[in-house]
């Protein structure tokens, strides 16, 4: 018996020191998180067990995890009608919420979830939730992308997948099926989806056809940018929860089908080394000595190496591109851009991207609401149901689609 509760001890005291990691006090519902966290740990080092078996890529067996902890519940509100379909080959699920009787068209809101671009899906619960509660508060028709993932494919695959079913969507006939007015469509994405909307966003501005067809943009805590994984933020968070700024820079390499071996050279910056000429003159465009305010900045020096590994943006060029990378945009694309609201949480690594993205359109004359929350962490606008429901996270979806019915 005493041997018996001697193990219990010891066990419990081992799972208490896998939970427990070093976060702010004033993140939202710290404990919570601290578990929420080491659930997700567990689940990567699951998968990397089951990747080097040599049973399955790691990726795709994470996501399976992630998939079956996220299983849709049966429970649906009886007020939208949700159809899965394919636009143009592209897998989408559509949410349908109930007309006005004085508006007989709908506006609506083409979703695109987050995941680092290889994990989730439109139809997991956290995703399902949040697109049920838009289209019953909005009284829209919500579009979620179930764009195809890394390791099936690689960027820019996933951008094409948003395009054409977004514009599939966009067709006078399709808009007429589902009943919405063309004039009130609006882009939106979580993290790599924010990314993802970010980009379509940009691509969209190129065709005449297409430049005044999206009336705004919402991005939650959108990923803009492999250029500099030292700004305050990544910084700051290095070892936030949920995304430490090794992961990050890791589902950029995965997105990339890069080696792993570059991701600790690139966590220093020795991919834009100011021997790299090309990505010396593209980080000027983010430029966080001048676009982000003091109280973001404190006393954070930026790393800027003078040599380092040239190899990288040779092997992986793409880094460097606006596709991938929307923050370093040129201003003539900036400056089509629609009404734009993006929502950063201060315990995050990509908090700076949101703010300087905002800054940069704030300066062509684009109309921008930044929204901050400082209890916020990565993703947590998606964790609202017990028990991974956070005050944060109820707060943060209340302020996004109160934006969207003020706005779209």
């Amino acid at each position: 018996m005493r041997s018996s509760c001697v193990l219990l001890a010891a066990l419990l005291a081992l799972a208490a020191y896998y939970v427990y990691i070093p976060v702010p006090g004033a993140v939202s519902d710290p404990w919570k998180l601290m578990l929420l966290d080491a659930t997700f740990r567990g689940a990567q080092q699951v998968s990397k067990l089951i990747h080097s078996l040599g049973l399955s890529h790691h990726l795709i067996a994470l996501n399976f995890i992630i998939i079956s902890l996220g299983k849709k519940s049966a429970r649906s509100s009886p007020r939208v009608k949700v159809t899965d379909t394919e636009f143009d080959g592209v897998e989408v699920r559509v949410f349908e919420g109930s007309p006005k009787p004085d508006e007989p068209l709908r506006r609506s809101v083409v979703y695109i979830h987050g995941g680092g671009w290889a994990l989730a899906s439109a139809k997991i619960s956290y995703y399902d939730q949040l697109c049920t509660v838009m289209a019953e508060e909005l009284n829209a028709v919500i579009v979620s992308i179930e764009y195809r993932l890394v390791p099936q494919v690689y960027f820019p695959e996933q951008i094409y997948d948003v395009i054409r079913a977004t514009k599939y969507f966009l067709q006078p006939e399709v808009l007429d099926k589902y009943k919405v007015d063309p004039g009130r469509v609006g882009i939106s994405g979580d993290s790599a989806g924010g990314n993802l909307a970010a980009a379509l966003g940009q691509q969209f501005t190129y065709v005449e056809s297409l430049k005044k067809k999206i009336k705004l943009q919402a991005l939650i805590y959108p990923v803009l940018q492999a250029l500099d994984f030292n700004t305050p933020s990544y910084q700051q968070s290095v070892n936030a929860p949920i995304l430490p700024r090794h992961v990050m820079v890791t589902y950029w390499v995965d997105y990339f089908k890069g080696d792993h071996d570059f991701v600790k050279a690139m966590i220093v910056n020795n991919h834009t080394s100011l021997d790299v000429e090309r990505a010396t003159a593209l980080r000027a465009r983010l430029n966080w000595t001048s676009l982000l305010p003091p109280s973001i900045r404190k006393n954070y020096k930026p790393v800027l190496q003078t040599t380092g590994d040239a190899r990288i943006i040779r092997e992986i060029p793409q880094l460097l591109e606006a596709t991938s990378s929307p923050l370093i945009a040129d201003e003539e694309v900036l400056q089509a851009l629609p009404k734009t609201y993006i929502l950063t949480c201060e315990h995050d690594v990509l908090r700076d991207d949101g703010i300087m993205y905002a800054k940069r359109l704030e300066s062509v004359g684009v109309n921008v609401t930044l929204d901050h929350f400082e209890d916020g962490f990565h993703g947590c606008m998606i964790f609202t149901s017990w028990p991974t429901n956070f005050s944060v996270g109820i707060r943060t979806r209340n302020s996004y689609i109160k934006w969207l019915d003020q706005n779209l």
